[in-house]
């Protein structure tokens, strides 16, 4: 069951989160052209997401007992990842269809991802004994 919920989450990901193929070439910081600024940010919203993906991940594990909290992470997640996609959507709407939509977009998720790498963060650090935390401490 968890992997058919990964890979699900993997494919909305894929699917929605990534507006431009062209993300997956090599980011040249010193490429100042507008494609070349939509690849790095393409490429830094892809260092967020692998970061978020990790940290899910590790939750995922300590829930491991837990099968009611996994199902609210999951929801949680869903939900977290529909509000970012639409969230990006509103905000880069001034400038779509234009040549800097990707970068602009691409920059909004990196901003969110990384506002939630830093929310599943501090549950992977709650101390043991903390009632407020529904992740458990690691071993």
């Amino acid at each position: 069951m968890r992997t058919t919920i990964l890979a699900s989450l993997t494919v909305c990901l894929a699917a929605f989160a990534v507006p431009s193929a062209g993300w997956s070439e090599e980011c040249d910081r010193n490429d100042q052209s507008q494609a070349g600024m939509d690849i790095c940010a393409g490429a830094d919203f892809q260092v967020a997401d692998a970061k978020l993906n990790a940290d899910y991940e590790e939750i995922i594990k300590r829930l491991s007992d837990d099968a009611d909290a996994r199902k609210l992470l999951q929801a949680s997640q869903r939900a977290w990842i529909a509000f970012r996609d639409a969230e990006c959507k509103f905000s880069s709407s001034g400038v779509e269809g234009g040549s800097a939509y990707p970068m602009v977009y691409a920059m909004c998720l990196r901003g969110l991802t990384d506002e939630r790498v830093v929310q599943l963060g501090a549950y992977l650090k709650c101390e043991e004994g903390d009632m407020s935390c529904p992740v458990p401490a690691a071993p």
